[in-house]
């Protein structure tokens, strides 16, 4: 009796019987893909939709990129910037006269040079407050030859207006968005006016906030005249920051060069960087963050979506599965086809979402004038990984199918 129920469960002995030829596992893993249209063609662009804006997202993502490559390359040039690196005494390296240097020596490769410099005052809303509290604002001085090329620096004006040729000679200050809101300035009604070492100044201007780390320096910060602050408050020649604007076609050129024109001591400790690599690199790093952060979250939905699917199939199932069964299909083979199913189901909508999400990222581009750029190796990926989605959201139900008792199922449900 024990031996008959353990060949009712394990199917009948014989290897006519236990042999599955791959031909076969695949056309019974289409089985309920074809005899279940409806609930197939749902799951299918349920996962469509995920591949899809998988695909759509990396792909104008990507195109966006290249077009800000391809006006980087159309305007033509780049901006270094050059900070202070520290000396062993932890002091400021950058020499007094580096600019005009830089100006001067590299004038057959650069096209504008601009800097600012600290300014040793302490500026508050009104001399009532005491000159401690600082807020942590800098007050810089810009030259006004320098106006051409920090002005396209300056990331826009919230409020008023930049510094031009006139208000430079005169006390007027522009403010950095962090400074704005520590004094409390959110509009400049009334021709406002703050406080810096014993005189007033006319606040004339806010700027937009910085994101990139070169502008971090200006957020909280004040803008005057290099002549103002000379003539009240004796500012030395250092320069805080050196901007420098060169052709593409040069700019590395210029960038192994500026260190020992702004320090021939100490090259070392200057740091250039570019704005605009910068700018790209940050821009890609949140991105490629976020995109992370989908990627997960759009495999786990998925996967859970697939196996809830194929667990439902296997249960409305039961009596196919019990058949086969008694007429000496193995466990193995119950498993397999389950498998090939999901592994099958996830790879029609992976290919149906590639499809729609190179046909978003088509028309998106085409409408921005972008060129259509995105990684082939990265559909690969993405259709690789889905297959994979398919293969482990489908291993439990599988088993899940492989384990029922022939008797059981196909007995008819109370």
């Amino acid at each position: 009796m024990a031996s008959r129920k353990r060949r009712i469960r394990d199917g009948p002995s014989g290897s006519s019987r236990s042999r599955l030829r791959i031909r076969d596992s695949l056309s019974l893993g289409t089985l309920g893909l074809r005899t279940r249209k409806g609930r197939t063609a749902m799951a299918a662009i349920g996962i469509a939709i995920g591949v899809a804006s998988l695909i759509a997202l990396v792909g104008i993502i990507n195109s966006g990129e290249a077009d800000a490559q391809r006006d980087l390359l159309e305007q033509g040039i780049d901006v270094l910037e050059l900070t202070p690196g520290t000396s062993f005494a932890g002091d400021p390296e950058l020499l007094p006269g580096a600019a005009a240097a830089i100006d001067t020596h590299m004038r057959d490769l650069v096209d504008v040079v601009a800097s600012i410099r600290r300014v040793p005052a302490t500026m508050r809303k009104t001399d009532y407050i005491p000159e401690v509290e600082t807020g942590g604002i800098r007050l810089f001085a810009v030259e006004e030859d320098d106006l051409d090329l920090l002005i396209p620096l300056r990331g826009g004006i919230a409020h008023g207006r930049f510094h031009d040729a006139a208000t430079v000679q005169v006390p007027t200050v522009v403010l950095g968005s962090d400074t704005a809101e520590v004094l409390g300035f959110d509009q400049l009604y009334a021709n406002p006016t703050v406080h810096i070492s014993g005189h007033e100044f006319a606040v004339i201007g806010v700027l937009q906030p910085f994101t990139i780390s070169q502008g971090l320096t200006l957020n909280r910060a004040a803008l005057i005249g290099v002549s103002v602050a000379e003539n009240l408050y004796d500012a030395g020649d250092n320069p805080e920051r050196i901007w420098v604007q060169a052709d593409l076609d040069v700019i590395e050129q210029v960038r192994e060069l500026l260190p020992r024109q702004a320090n021939p001591e100490a090259p070392g400790e200057v740091a250039v960087s570019s704005l605009d690599l910068e700018a790209r690199e940050i821009i890609s790093e949140n991105f490629q963050s976020l995109l992370s952060l989908l990627v997960v979250v759009i495999i786990v939905v998925g996967a859970i979506g697939v196996g809830n699917i194929m667990l439902i199939s296997v249960l409305e199932r039961r009596g196919e599965i019990g058949v086969r069964r008694a007429l000496g299909a193995k466990r193995a083979h119950i498993a397999a086809q389950f498998l090939i199913e999901s592994v099958l189901l996830t790879l029609l909508g992976g290919v149906m979402g590639i499809i729609l999400g190179l046909g978003v990222v088509a028309a998106v581009t085409r409408i921005l004038d972008w060129p259509l750029t995105i990684e082939t190796l990265f559909i690969v990926i993405g259709l690789a990984v889905t297959v994979g989605v398919g293969l482990v959201a489908g291993l439990y139900p599988a088993w899940r199918a492989s384990r029922m008792d022939p008797a059981e199922a196909v007995r008819p449900a109370a």
